[in-house]
């Protein structure tokens, strides 16, 4: 009897069962983790590897496009992996095709402006969320889930610091197919580019090497901020991205001549290099009088100025016993009063009558000037007290680097000389001496085609 009681009370069997339960918990607890986050991750790595296989496909196709758009061949075929997306071509005329705007602006005179826009077109996989693009010569890829646009392959847009070349590929063609297994990519091209430029046929503005102030290239795209990383990589441009517009800008300014030339009556000058501390290492003028002038070199009111949106420098020439010098910077966005120097010593005058000359250096550290401070708000454009810490009195060599520098912020500037109804100076014999360290983005020449690729896509 007690051997069977103890039987019935015995918890061994409890146990076991309990242990059963334990480990079969415990199975489905881990199975339900790996479903939950495992299959998701397989996925993604699935998704990734076939993204990746049409990335390759796609960087092949940007290869056999570049042998048609050249000439090298009049057609080329590519088999495209579909694996449940969808492949499009977009036509370069739908009114909502990307786009690259060329502009070669002068912000001197905007009748001088020239612009010119290519559509571009774009053949484009798609599958869910993910978009993999061949646009403007290059292979561009964007999965929404991660964010921004990446480049597979580099566009047709090569800049060298001197050259801008720009073979502009354009998308021919509306067609589209889906599914599982592979299809065909067909591109072909007359290989007869369109010169947009140089071509004075087209306008007379059109010429190399460059006479306007500046390049703009403004690329819409959906994969822009791509586009703008790209051409970050290039050495001298400054790239913008608007992105409430899909718009990537890239700048490049054009570089106006330096050392010793003849003075003309306007002088440009692009940006200073913001990084160099003292970048004009030269702003003279070497000035003789003209041979029929029996006064010789006596200015009366002799006038170099520079505008620049809300800001102005002017340097005066006035003949006193030798050549005075007055400095006025103005900036109407900041202060209506002006900032005024006058100089301490004058530049000599050298010789008799119509034989008279001088050397005005505007980059002469020994040159001092002295600050009048005639502006109600004074010295605006410095920081707080420096010129009381430096007793009002600066070299020419410190105005002239600290004033165009804030005259060149925003791109080239022209200096326009007036010498008044009796100008003293002979500018056939007088010089300016221009030497400075220019800013990055700076171009000579530009070569710009539109290269037509007519795409068929064959199921």
């Amino acid at each position: 009897m007690n051997t069977l009681q103890n039987l019935v009370l015995s918890k061994k069997a409890v146990s076991s069962v309990v242990g059963v339960l334990l480990i079969f918990s415990l199975t489905i607890v881990s199975m339900s983790i790996i479903l939950l986050f495992g299959v998701p991750a397989i996925n993604d790595m699935q998704d990734n590897a076939q993204a990746q296989k049409v990335e390759e496909e796609f960087t092949i196709l940007d290869s056999r496009t570049s042998k048609v758009a050249l000439g090298e061949s009049p057609l080329q075929t590519i088999a495209i992996t579909m694996i449940g997306g969808g492949v499009y071509a977009n036509d370069a005329d739908d009114p909502n095709s990307s786009s690259i705007t060329i502009r070669i602006s002068n912000t001197t005179n905007s009748s001088l402006t020239e612009e010119l826009t290519v559509s571009l077109g774009t053949l484009e996989y798609i599958k869910d969320n993910s978009y993999i693009a061949y646009e403007g010569g290059g292979v561009w890829s964007k999965h929404e889930r991660y964010g921004g646009s990446v480049m597979i392959s580099p566009p047709e847009f090569h800049y060298n610091g001197e050259t801008l070349t720009l073979p502009i590929m354009s998308i021919k063609g509306n067609s589209s197919t889906s599914g599982s297994g592979d299809v065909r990519i067909a591109i072909r091209s007359d290989s007869k580019p369109d010169l947009l430029y140089p071509n004075t046929s087209v306008s007379s503005l059109r010429t190399n090497p460059i006479t306007s102030n500046k390049v703009v290239v403004i690329i819409k795209s959906d994969y822009y901020d791509a586009w703008a990383k790209y051409a970050a990589t290039m050495t001298q441009t400054n790239v913008k991205v608007d992105d409430t517009n899909n718009t990537a800008t890239v700048e490049l300014y054009t570089s106006p001549p330096m050392g010793e030339m003849p003075l003309i009556n306007e002088i440009k000058i692009a940006p200073l290099n913001p990084a160099n501390p003292d970048p004009f290492q030269d702003f003279v003028f070497y000035f003789e009088a003209e041979d029929n002038n029996a006064n010789g070199l006596n200015p009366d009111n002799y006038v170099i100025t520079a505008t620049s949106g809300s800001r102005t420098l002017t340097y005066k020439l006035q003949k006193k016993s030798d050549l005075h010098l007055d400095v006025i910077y103005e900036d109407t966005d900041i202060s209506s009063d002006a900032e005024e120097w006058e100089s301490v010593d004058d530049y000599h005058i050298y010789g008799t009558q119509e034989d008279q000359y001088s050397t005005v250096d505007l980059t002469n550290d020994t040159f001092m000037m002295r600050y009048t401070k005639k502006a109600a708000d004074p010295d605006f454009s410095w920081p707080n007290d420096i010129i009381e810490k430096y007793n009002e009195s600066f070299s020419i060599k410190d105005l002239t680097q600290h004033y165009i520098k804030l005259m060149t912020e925003e791109g080239s500037i022209n200096f326009i000389i007036d010498g008044g109804p009796q100008d003293p100076i002979d500018y056939s014999t007088s010089t300016v001496t221009l030497n400075y360290d220019i800013a990055p983005g700076f171009i000579t020449y530009l070569h710009i085609t539109q290269n037509d690729l007519y795409v068929d896509i064959l199921n």
